[in-house]
């Protein structure tokens, strides 16, 4: 019996789970990459990636703690850059502002969002995954409290097996919007 055993095991070893989950989540951050015309895996549309519906459900809550995490390291990347200096490395006044109190001001600042970029790529396993993430899908979520990404069921299924397959899409960007009409006021017109 699975007592309290939470998750889908999807057919698939434990380790082979992991990087499964790894590389899907991986996959929406790239996505989010700025493409050239050299680039022959491109995305077709940014911050979206097709999957079967249980494992987009799965990869859900990781990508939401990895969103998470790099709204803190923006948050603490921007309050140390308050005691940060705008010498060049090496040069007199850089060395004289490393051995400031201004700089061990910085260094505690700055070690939240160094920890939360080590703890995304151990989440990731990507490099420029996190990159991604903490250069420009974190800054995108900084007023929002939650829910950065959703699913949408897709009404063709997998060819293959027939599996449902599923969006799993970042929210913001390829939102549907709907205008209210307004009805027209008859008053303005008679007089």
């Amino acid at each position: 019996m699975r007592h309290r055993r939470r998750g889908r095991t999807l057919g698939r070893s434990p380790s082979h789970r992991r990087a499964l989950y790894r590389n899907l989540a991986s996959a929406i951050f790239l996505t989010e990459r700025e493409t050239t015309e050299l680039d022959s895996n491109a995305p077709k549309v940014k911050g979206r990636i097709i999957t079967t519906l249980p494992k987009a459900k799965e990869i859900r809550p990781l990508v939401e703690k990895c969103v998470t995490l790099g709204k803190k390291g923006v948050a603490a990347e921007q309050e140390a850059a308050k005691f940060a200096t705008s010498a060049e490395r090496n040069s007199e006044a850089w060395k004289t502002w490393r051995k400031s109190e201004q700089y061990k001001q910085w260094n505690a600042a700055i070690a939240p969002a160094i920890t939360a970029r080590r703890r995304a790529l151990q989440l990731l396993g990507d490099k420029q995954a996190v990159k991604i993430l903490f250069g420009t899908v974190a800054p995108r979520f900084m007023e929002r409290p939650g829910g950065y990404t959703r699913i949408m069921r897709l009404a063709k299924p997998r060819l293959g097996d027939a599996g449902t397959r599923a969006i799993l899409e970042f929210v913001g960007q390829n939102d549907r919007t709907s205008t209210k009409s307004q009805k027209p006021s008859f008053n303005e017109e008679k007089a």
